[in-house]
């Protein structure tokens, strides 16, 4: 049995502040020499690179709905630093799990898996005694709600002075209140917030957040909260099959595609597989001797025309997989893919041509959530979250959502291509990613 310090991050809705408050708890820890590993509950990509950012290590998601139990408990403790503290960021709401109606998947999930216990954000602003109704319904929704301390966010000192005793009546410890700030505001567009690199003068701004919560709030006791964690047992290992021959996987990374999982990228190195790094927007060609390319999510819509002009690329890309270069491409890495891709307003710019479609602005989120793909080679657990659709999205697998009848058609399967909008997790089928990748070239 281990003993880990760690706490859970959570929140009665999105848009409370958990993120914020995250990455300055990360950054008065770290400088209290309690540098541990962060986590992200749910399918997200952006939130892990600002605990990258503050921290300078990988982060990891945590999800029920891709993993078992088993599975969440041993990617949680293979990824824990020694000696740390782990920080583990929610997702929505605090009970919000699949299909809106189950609380699998949830930060509840997550906490009640890793026994971890639970810090609620509650953001205050146009609240004052309503907050501490608000918080005794989430501790009493489920028995085991694990929420140990509470921290109100845009709210002034004096008001939480005020809030104070009614707070710790419910028998949780109030941890301090965050006022409204500068510091604590971060950019957002239609996925999410913004990326680090794109936010000016973050690392200050971090800095300064840090400071903010190193006054308000008792980050001795969030320690002490931490430290209380029950210990935990390292399970069995994944059922992961060592791919056949490993090779050369070329990578895409840069401003246009970001989007991926660290557990992906992690499962593919375990595999034997050498993860080369190269950039769609910037290089003028491929990395030499690669088996196949990832294309992550990310952007493109963004940098429609500077991938269009990069030609060298594009050519470098078509070409290779006619030769047989296998694709794995998803999300934005499928739109890249296609013979056009338009950009924000609208316009269409050519692209690898790869797949036979023109891929196009909806102006609304499209086919948002969790799914599970049904093909030829088996079955495979995914996430889509996209505000650009294709006149031809694939025809391959079976796309399934789950706790509903909705089903429809996606994805292009074959020897050299696996690609789509899904975001795959390949630890779910591990067999199918192994078996698509094969042998290197």
């Amino acid at each position: 049995m281990n003993r880990f310090s760690r706490i859970l991050i959570a929140a009665p809705s999105s848009g409370s502040g958990k993120t914020a408050v995250v990455c300055g708890l990360l950054e008065a820890l770290k400088q209290r020499g309690l540098l541990g590993t962060a986590f992200k509950c749910g399918p997200d990509y952006i939130d892990p690179l600002f605990h990258q950012y503050v921290q300078g290590i990988p982060g990891c998601s945590l999800d029920s709905f891709f993993l078992s139990d088993e599975g969440v408990r041993h990617l949680f403790l293979k990824r824990l630093k020694p000696g740390g503290l782990a920080v583990i960021e929610g997702v929505m709401g605090y009970y919000d799990g699949v299909a809106g109606i189950s609380t699998q998947a949830s930060s509840y999930d997550i906490a009640r898996i890793t026994d971890t216990p639970v810090i609620l954000v509650v953001d205050g602003k146009k609240m004052s005694l309503s907050v501490a109704a608000l918080i005794q319904g989430f501790l009493h929704y489920r028995a085991d709600s694990r929420i140990s301390g509470v921290i109100l966010n845009r709210t002034s000192e004096a008001m939480a002075g005020r809030l104070r005793e009614p707070i710790e009546a419910l028998g949780v410890r109030f941890l301090g209140a965050v006022p409204e700030c500068q510091a604590a505001e971060l950019e957002s567009r239609h996925l999410g917030l913004t990326l680090p690199y794109e936010q000016k003068q973050l690392r200050g701004k971090i800095g300064r957040l840090a400071g903010v919560l190193n006054d308000c709030l008792d980050i001795d006791e969030i320690i002490r909260l931490a430290e209380k964690a029950s210990p935990l047992e390292q399970p069995g290992c994944l059922p992961i099959r060592q791919a056949m021959t490993a090779g050369r996987i070329g990578i895409a990374k840069d401003e246009a595609f970001c989007f991926y999982y660290q557990e992906n990228l992690d499962f593919l190195q375990d595999c034997g597989y050498e993860l080369v790094p190269f950039s769609p927007l910037h290089d003028s060609a491929l990395p030499k001797h690669l088996g196949a390319i990832l294309l992550g999510g990310g952007y493109p819509e963004l940098y429609a025309e500077a991938l269009s002009k990069n030609q060298p690329m594009l050519k470098a890309i078509f070409k290779a997989h006619h030769g047989g270069l296998k694709i794995l491409a998803e999300c934005g890495g499928f739109l890249y893919l296609h013979r056009t891709l338009e950009d924000r307003k609208g316009r269409p710019w050519p692209m690898a041509g790869i797949v036979p479609a023109a891929a196009f602005k909806t102006g609304r989120l499209s086919r948002f959530g969790y799914v599970e793909l049904t093909g030829p080679a088996g079955k495979i657990r995914a996430h889509e979250f996209h505000y650009w659709d294709s006149t031809a999205p694939g025809t391959a697998m079976v796309a399934r959502k789950p706790q509903s009848s909705r089903s429809w058609r996606c994805m292009y399967q074959g020897e050299t291509l696996l690609a789509g909008f899904p975001h795959l997790y390949y630890l779910s089928a591990p067999e199918l990613i192994t078996g698509f990748l094969g042998r290197k070239n």
